[in-house]
């Protein structure tokens, strides 16, 4: 009668974990998992994001000065905005904290503790 060796059990063992591999590999995912790939791959979340911002902005800073400004990223907590002339610069500047009292308010998922004003090309 032949007797198990230590080099059958290794053996054993890395089929045994092959195999529960390809066995897991092969089961189905779940639709939301699928999903979050997807949206993640295609960039929808920066998209919608982006949007959300946007209509924020808007809304804080009111219609006259949205027309003059372009909105930004979020970065390290500031929200980047690019201004058309030094006049609109200048009451942005003036409006400065009641505009981020009303962005807080309304993105209050995102963790935005200041505005940065530059002067640039609105298109």
């Amino acid at each position: 009668m032949l007797r198990p060796t230590e080099d059958d059990n290794t053996d054993f063992i890395h089929r045994r974990q092959r195999e529960q591999r390809r066995f897991y590999a092969r089961r189905p995912k779940k639709i939301g998992d699928v999903l979050a790939e997807l949206i993640t791959a295609r960039g929808y979340g920066r998209i919608q994001a982006s949007c959300n911002l946007q209509a924020a902005w808007q809304a804080a800073a009111g219609e006259a000065l949205t027309r003059f400004t372009r909105v930004g990223q979020i970065r390290r907590g500031q929200l980047e905005i690019t201004v058309a002339n030094s006049a609109v610069l200048q009451e942005l500047t003036f409006q400065k904290h009641r505009i981020l009292a009303e962005l807080a308010q309304s993105l209050s998922d995102t963790n935005l503790r200041g505005l940065r004003f530059r002067m640039g090309a609105i298109t």
